[in-house]
């Protein structure tokens, strides 16, 4: 999964930052991703779910072992003992988590099978890890703030720090959030990102106005991970 955001892209987002923190003593942060977790462990999930299935249905339907059994080796043989309808349904359980896991390379499929609330976990704690790394306590005045898209989950995420936090709720940022999710479902990530920039500006402007002092501390640039 790719961003595809351009060179242009880049200019405007680093134009709309430098733009908003005109106003404010705010630091915005931008930063994007292809997908904020590889999910392995869903995948292991199916495919465990897959071989417990299979020792299920031999459970419920033991006949349909043999059946199998019978098909693959012929019925033209003595009647299996428990050692071969075991021993089969010890192959068919592993051939069948080791196909799941396999199919479930394909990521597109093992995100559409990962469970929403997952992804929204995870690209909040991914966001707050680059936050943290990026952002947090690096501005004299504690008001730097992260916008940060996950393409690959399409969910976005904006954390602050802690001045922030005191004068905002999570609800202050539901503009801003809007708008950049509606550039990315309309296939214009930038756009919604510059957007998301400006709606983070005013609120900034109106909470922690420029003042004589203020310098810039971080980049306005847009962070690809």
């Amino acid at each position: 999964m790719t961003l595809q955001l351009s060179e242009e892209d880049h200019s405007r987002v680093s134009a709309a930052i430098a733009a908003a923190e005109a106003r404010s003593d705010g630091e915005i942060i931008a930063a994007a991703t292809p997908l904020s977790d590889s999910y392995h462990d869903v995948a292991l999930h199916w495919a465990v779910l897959a071989l417990i299935a299979v020792l299920a249905w031999a459970a419920i339907w033991p006949w349909g072992l043999e059946w199998w059994l019978d098909l693959f080796l012929g019925s033209w043989r003595p009647e299996s003992t428990l050692r071969e309808l075991l021993t089969f349904l010890m192959i068919l359980a592993v051939l069948k988590f080791t196909a799941v896991l396999l199919i479930l390379k394909y990521m597109p499929l093992r995100l559409a099978l990962t469970p929403g609330a997952t992804k929204t976990r995870r690209v909040r704690r991914r966001a707050i890890s680059v936050f943290k790394a990026g952002a947090e306590r690096r501005t004299v005045g504690r008001t730097g703030i992260l916008i940060y898209l996950s393409m690959g989950e399409r969910r976005a995420e904006i954390v602050a720090d802690e001045a922030i936090l005191k004068v905002t709720t999570p609800e202050t940022w539901g503009e801003a959030m809007a708008a950049l999710l509606e550039g990315v479902k309309a296939g214009k990530a930038a756009d919604g990102i510059v957007a998301a920039i400006e709606q983070v500006g005013a609120v900034l402007a109106e909470h922690f106005p420029r003042s004589a002092t203020d310098t810039n501390e971080i980049p306005d640039k847009l962070i690809e991970l």
